[in-house]
């Protein structure tokens, strides 16, 4: 076995706090078994504006309690050169939550911090709201979100001001994701960090002040029978809490993914945007002829929507058409804010601002830049990630985003309409706006930098027929955003395509806009562009 290796290695059984890591590592070295301390072995898994996520397992490559020591550590350096003295901790229900989090805890306290930690197991929107209303400098959740469960995470949010810029509760944003990647890289070693045990476990008035603060979204419940299901996630009690509170009757639970299980059972991926994900519960929907369906991911700060379509099948609201129905709604009540999407989702919001005078902000990818928007009163991004409330939660919510999208549909009932009649109303008066998604799952990252650049050396000058009228490298933006990496592609027809690497999973994702008067022309459009654009992906 390589000298350098089996060094490194050794080093890292001796520091690792977890035995069973340190013996599962002891035993790959017994068997002399390269290859695989070569995957666990492939640099220290990197910290980013997402912050962490990764499988399970042992070494510096995967989610475990001597990388998750370090990152608190890092974070501990970072906050003290910044005079950040206060953090608040939540966790998820997933494998190792629980110690990741308690870990963290010691650390923090360790290093003479002032530490709060969340009741129990919790949704994220729940501890974004918690470093507001507690004044925290700083917020942890530990959740890998809608990720499979053998993975984990760690996401960090900044109270106040740093470095100029206002994050009131948001995640962080570069440099400081770099910054605190480079003290963790800094830690020489776990075993001789200090540890405390003093930390402020919050009781359950967190959870209440949340609660009391969302259910104002909805002033006028009503009837509606409504389909929920957690997907095995952390969402069912405190959304049950909200809507309860706000005087809806109660919901319709899919019992089979009502309860945290961090193997998530039912699912070959807990994520509501994937075919097959939310089956049960519009199986759920059909036996109890329900109204709405409504579906958290599993840290619950994203909110899926599926409506019964005038034939009377199932079907699952694509996260632009949710964002035009909110944007439409919220605008229409709005006398001055500002509205945001991110640049991968649809060009409908800039219109309905546009056409109720209200600005207009597009952002790079990711809550954490929307969050950042002075004035916002709706955010959303594509992926089913909404901000209807940027006062309680200055991050996505997929919580209060369910209860506002319930309040829409019993508005509209009382019409006699529905969220499928609303959507209409907005396409006539905007333009048929088709989106897609294309997702391609890869085994090894280097597969999505390879198809970039070849994008980049090989410029296409049409796609399925379709003249290619100007490349965008998002590497070198035009406008002001920041540099990202990424392609965007505008086309005849008033088409436009974005391809880039997904910041969360190992996919490159490929976002699709056809824009045209009449729907049927821009469903064939995106139905002509399907298979070309996968072939260019592949």
């Amino acid at each position: 076995m390589d000298s350098d290796l089996l060094s490194e290695v050794n080093a890292w059984i001796a520091d690792d706090p977890d035995a069973k890591t340190a013996a599962l590592l002891s035993d790959l070295v017994a068997a002399g078994d390269e290859s695989t301390l070569r995957k666990y072995f492939a640099g220290l898994l990197e910290f980013g504006t997402a912050g962490l996520r990764g499988p399970l397992g042992p070494g510096p490559s995967c989610m475990n309690q001597a990388v998750v020591g370090r990152t608190a550590a890092g974070l501990v350096k970072f906050m003290k050169e910044h005079s950040l003295t206060s953090v608040v901790i939540g966790r998820d229900a997933r494998h190792g939550s629980e110690i990741f989090e308690k870990i963290s805890a010691q650390i923090f306290s360790g290093a003479g911090l002032n530490v709060s930690v969340l009741p129990r197991a919790l949704p994220t929107p729940v501890l974004a709201f918690a470093v507001n209303e507690l004044g925290a400098d700083v917020g942890v959740m530990v959740t890998a979100s809608h990720n499979p469960g053998s993975d984990n995470g760690y996401k960090v949010y900044l109270g106040g001001s740093v470095d100029g810029v206002l994050y009131r509760g948001s995640q962080i944003i570069s440099p400081v994701d770099k910054e605190i990647f480079a003290h963790m890289k800094s830690v020489q070693s776990l075993k001789s960090l200090p540890r405390g045990d003093k930390w402020h476990i919050l009781d359950e008035e967190i959870v209440e002040k949340y609660v009391e603060r969302t259910k104002i979204l909805a002033p006028r419940p009503g009837e509606l029978k409504i389909v929920y299901t957690a997907m095995h996630g952390v969402g069912t009690k405190t959304l049950q809490r909200v809507f309860h509170r706000a005087g809806f009757p109660s919901l319709i639970l899919v019992q089979a993914q009502s309860q945290p299980d961090p193997d998530f059972p039912t699912l070959a991926f807990p994520n509501p945007e994937e075919v097959g994900a939310l089956d049960l519960a519009i199986e759920t929907a059909q036996t109890f002829d329900a109204d709405l369906l409504i579906a958290n991911d599993p840290d619950a700060d994203r909110c899926s929507v599926a409506v019964k379509e005038k034939d009377l099948t199932w079907r699952a609201l694509r996260g632009d058409e949710i964002g035009a129905i909110f944007g439409e709604v919220i605008a229409r009540n709005a006398h001055s804010g500002t509205l945001s999407n991110s640049i991968v989702s649809s060009t409908i919001l800039s219109k309905i601002a546009s056409a109720y005078g209200l600005k207009f902000e597009e952002t790079l990818t990711g809550f954490k830049y929307i969050a950042k928007i002075p004035n916002l009163i709706f955010g959303y991004e594509e992926a089913i990630g909404f901000c209807v409330d940027s006062m309680t939660v200055n991050d996505k919510d997929g919580i209060s985003a369910a209860l506002l999208i319930a309040q829409i549909a019993t508005d509209l009932k009382e019409q006699g309409k529905s969220l499928i009649d609303l959507l209409d109303e907005i396409w006539k008066k905007y333009g048929f706006h088709a989106t897609e998604q294309i997702s391609i799952r890869v085994t090894d990252i280097s597969t999505i930098t390879n198809v970039l650049a070849k994008l980049r050396n090989n410029p296409v000058n049409e796609i399925s027929g379709l003249k290619v009228l100007k490349i965008d490298d998002l590497l070198k933006p035009a406008n002001s955003l920041p540099p990202t990496d990424g392609l965007r592609f505008i086309l005849e027809k008033n088409i436009r395509i974005i391809v880039r690497p997904s910041g969360t999973e190992p996919k490159i994702k490929c976002y699709i806009e056809v824009v045209n008067p009449e729907k049927s022309i821009a469903l064939s459009l995106l139905e002509q562009l399907r298979p070309s654009l996968r072939e260019l992906l592949s």
